[in-house]
This record gives structure tokens, C-alpha cells and sequence, in this order.
């Protein structure tokens, strides 16, 4: 066990900050708005948690990151991506589908030219040596756990109540759900809002979590990924992205491994291991011709037992 621990403990906290960032694209998407700034925000949660812990003196508490520290950045993140959010929402809301989509990518690649010219994110090189507040990676589990937890349980709540009906009425059709009284520029960037500090937060454990931050962790190719992680995984309710996170986080260390497979001809052992953004494409391609609305829908676990109640 504790060899397995060793070798996957690290995979394991990736596939639950996967699961959070699949959430965070789910949140706008639950409005029906394609948004992929996702990345651009969990980049910024990820510079801030950076440059606080390596630029900014904190007290000295021993040889680990005071675990206080984490949740402050955590909050500074969680306010400026909401901050953020907003100011980018408001105009950008105004647009829909691909448009919207192509003002989101436009908005994580301005980022990401500005966190590779600007000094104090470390410029092309980024920002290395971001202190640890835990012994080993497992131990993130005591903060990424309960982080997911919570995230699940906000949107699970977030989908019963007033907020999240008005959100599943913009989807369904903004033009009715307009003319019954609801504000379509409101809950569309609250909904933003809410998935960029969603973004905002796991980009600030995942800093410490990896130990370096530069301008790759926010590219157009994150958008695509995480994309992947709601479209595969189901855009019709939370569970999906959260199982698309974790799955899809884990695939390229499982194409990795059957890359390495004895007797497997070369070339097709270099496409497995590196030809991840092909598959994921792929994928994307297929899972929207067989499973339009995911692997999880909103009424897979009750079909069992209507299928009971329906031979009794």
C-alpha cells in the first residue's frame, strides 16, 4: 500500500484538481455559456499563490509553508478571479457560442503573453522553489478533499435551488427564460464569475502542489482539456465533469503505460505518449456522435430502479 501510495499519490490530487477545473468549466456551461477561460483563471490563482509564497516574507513556522498561509492565498485568489471574472463577463457575455468561445481563448492567451513578459511572474522561465506545506503529495488530500467536496456540494445545492433553475432556463432557451422575468446578463456572469474562482482556487494549491508555475499551465491547450472533461464526461449535470476530470487526468499516464508495452510497434507507442491533444480531439469528436450528453446524464442513476418499479 505504501509503495502504491508513492507511486500514484501524486495522480491521485492531479485527478481531483482535474475533477475541480472539469466544475469550473461546468458552472458557465450550466448557464449555456461555452466559456474556456478556465485556464486563464486557474493560471492567475496559480501566480498569486506563487509570488505570495516566494516574494512576500511570511512567519517563520518551521520547515513547511504555514498552512494558513495556503488558505489566505486561496481567498486572495478566489477574490481577484471573481473581481476578474466579472469585468471579463460583462462584455464578453454579450456574445454567444463560438464567438463566445474565441473571446474566452482570446482572454487566456492575453494573459498568457502578459505572465511571459511581466517580471514578477518569473517571465518565460516562471517562478520556481514555491514552498510546500505538507511532507509529501498525498498529503494534499487533507486540502484538495474537502476543497472538491465542498465544490460538489455547492453545485449540487447550487442546481436545487432559485440560481441554478435560472441557469438551466438561459440553457434550455435565454429568449423564454428573458420574457418570464429572468435576467439573462445577471446569471450569466454570475455563473462565470462563480467558475473563475472555482479555477482561481485550484490554480492556487496547485502552485504549491507542483512547486513551480510559469505561462504553460494556462494555454489554449488547458481549454481544450478541460473541455474535454465536461463534454466526455456530461455538461447536464455536476457529476459528469467531475468524472471527466478525474478520468481525463489520468488518461495520458495510462497512454504513457500502454506506450511502454513490450512488442507495441514504435511509432504507435510515440503517438500514445505524446499525441495527447490528438486523442483528447478524438475523443471530443467521437463522445459527441455516441454520447452527446456524456457518459453521466442527469437520469442514469434513477433508470435502475424506474426499470424495477416498471417490472413490478
Amino acid at each position: 500500500m505504501a509503495d502504491f501510495i508513492a507511486t500514484y499519490g501524486a495522480l491521485l490530487i492531479s485527478m481531483l484538481l482535474g475533477a475541480m477545473l472539469g466544475l469550473s468549466l461546468y458552472l458557465p456551461l450550466m448557464a449555456g455559456q461555452l466559456s474556456l477561460a478556465s485556464p486563464g483563471f486557474y493560471a492567475l490563482g496559480g501566480y498569486v499563490a506563487a509570488i505570495f509564497s516566494t516574494r512576500v516574507p511570511q512567519p517563520a513556522t518551521g520547515e513547511l509553508f504555514p498552512l494558513y498561509w495556503l488558505f489566505l492565498e486561496m481567498a486572495i485568489a478566489a477574490i481577484l478571479c471573481g473581481i476578474l471574472g466579472i469585468l471579463v463577463g460583462v462584455p464578453a457575455l454579450r456574445l454567444k457560442g463560438i464567438y463566445l468561445a474565441i473571446a474566452t481563448i482570446a482572454f487566456v492567451e492575453i494573459l498568457r503573453i502578459l505572465s511571459l513578459n511581466l517580471d514578477i511572474t518569473g517571465g518565460a522561465v516562471g517562478i520556481f522553489g514555491i514552498p510546500q506545506p505538507f511532507n509529501s503529495a498525498i498529503e494534499y488530500l487533507w486540502v484538495v478533499l474537502p476543497l472538491l467536496l465542498l465544490s460538489v456540494a455547492f453545485v449540487y445545492r447550487l442546481e436545487k435551488i432559485r440560481v441554478g433553475r435560472a441557469f438551466v432556463a438561459l440553457r434550455e432557451d435565454e429568449l423564454a427564460a428573458d420574457a418570464m422575468g429572468i435576467n439573462p446578463t445577471y446569471y450569466k456572469v454570475l455563473a462565470f464569475t462563480l467558475g473563475a474562482i472555482l479555477a482561481g482556487v485550484a490554480g492556487a494549491v496547485s502552485a504549491h502542489f507542483l512547486n513551480t508555475w510559469n505561462a504553460r499551465q494556462g494555454t489554449f491547450d488547458a481549454s481544450i482539456i478541460y473541455l474535454t472533461f465536461v463534454l466526455i464526461g456530461g455538461s447536464r449535470t455536476y457529476l459528469g465533469p467531475v468524472l471527466g476530470g478525474m478520468l481525463f487526468t489520468a488518461l495520458p499516464e495510462i497512454l504513457r503505460a500502454v506506450g511502454d508495452v513490450p512488442g507495441l510497434p514504435l511509432w504507435l507507442g510515440q503517438f500514445l505518449k505524446e499525441g495527447r491533444l490528438i486523442v483528447f480531439g478524438l475523443l471530443i469528436v467521437l463522445g459527441t456522435i455516441f454520447f452527446p450528453q456524456g457518459l453521466v446524464t442527469p437520469g442514469l442513476f434513477q433508470r435502475p430502479k424506474l426499470e424495477r418499479e416498471r417490472q413490478k
